[in-house]
């Protein structure tokens, strides 16, 4: 019979764990899954559909959230380009970024405005290409016509000096006010004839106008913040005619450095622009159906971008 003994008790090996090696396999089959996805998620980042490297391009927009500036994007990574914005809430600061190199584009100003800028600050930021002429309203959330504005009532406009010039000639078109120069791109607050104006007239920023509304009996509103006021622009009083051949100042257009005006990439966004169906789509739904899309020749947006800038150094 075998020795019982403790000191002679067989030894039992105890049974190995499987655990470790689970773990090391798990591991192992993790990183080479996260290696797979780098490098084939890595050259999606900066490469077309057709595999060509994307130029990097920043463009600043003043944003209002619009779903179509999305489907630019997507739209213009499709030509190749991989397009970035910077956002801005003030009209004032588009146009210094561009020019200190922010910013290498930006939409979102017309030809007056551009020319106002470039004058004042002796800049020499010029237009790329255009995108559409939109009508300036008039809204309200006291009154449902124009006619209902009472005498001695107070109408805002923006702040701005070219959208502050436009605002000032719908209401005389409206019979609110009389401007003593007649009504110029360039007139102002100081030639309001207020004895023979019907309404006082004050002026805010262009963001802020919306927000006067419950404390004046109108405002004169641009169309990137009608709808973020829980408006509609078919609520609008009253608006100007974007048609009118003099309008050309008012045209909305890409703008660029001086040394960029011959930018194939640039060029691109603007051809993007002007050409997608759905790019189209969206920012005539964005502007409510108020946009009149146009395709002016770049040579054609300079030379009426030289003729307004002198306009501004004669009215200084």
């Amino acid at each position: 019979m075998p020795d019982q003994s403790p000191e002679h008790t067989p030894l039992i090996e105890a049974p190995k764990s499987k655990l470790p090696a689970i773990i090391g396999a798990v591991v192992a089959v993790v990183v080479v899954v996260g290696l797979v996805v780098f490098f084939t998620t890595r050259g999606g980042d900066d490469k077309a559909a057709d595999g060509t490297k994307l130029t990097k391009v920043t463009m600043g927009i003043v944003d209002t959230g619009d779903p179509y500036w999305k489907t630019y994007q997507e739209e213009a990574r499709k030509q190749g380009i991989d397009l970035e914005y910077k956002k801005f809430s003030d009209y004032d600061q588009p146009n210094p970024a561009l020019s200190q190199g922010e910013v290498d584009i930006n939409q979102f100003q017309h030809i007056i405005f551009l020319a106002s800028y470039d004058v004042k600050n002796h800049d020499d930021l010029v237009p790329l290409g255009s995108t559409a002429t939109y009508p300036l309203g008039l809204y309200s959330t006291t009154y449902d016509s124009v006619d209902q504005i009472k005498a001695g009532d107070t109408v805002v406009v923006p702040d701005d000096d070219t959208n502050q010039a436009r605002g000032l000639v719908l209401l005389q078109s409206q019979g609110l006010i009389k401007l003593t120069d007649g009504g110029t791109p360039f007139s102002t607050l100081k030639d309001v004839d207020t004895s023979a104006s019907k309404v006082k007239v004050k002026a805010l920023k262009a963001d802020l106008t919306p927000t006067s509304l419950k404390d004046v009996a109108a405002a004169v509103i641009n169309n990137d913040f009608v709808e973020d006021a829980g408006l509609k622009f078919s609520d609008a009083l009253a608006t100007d005619d974007p048609s009118d051949p003099k309008a050309l100042p008012y045209v909305n257009i890409f703008a660029v450095r001086a040394e960029d005006k011959d930018n194939p990439t640039y060029a691109k966004l603007v051809e993007i622009y002007q050409n997608s169906a759905a790019v189209q789509k969206g920012a005539d739904e964005a502007s409510g159906h108020t946009a009149q899309f146009v395709k002016i020749p770049q040579a054609q947006l300079q030379k009426s971008l030289d003729e307004t800038e002198k306009q501004v150094e004669d009215a200084q």
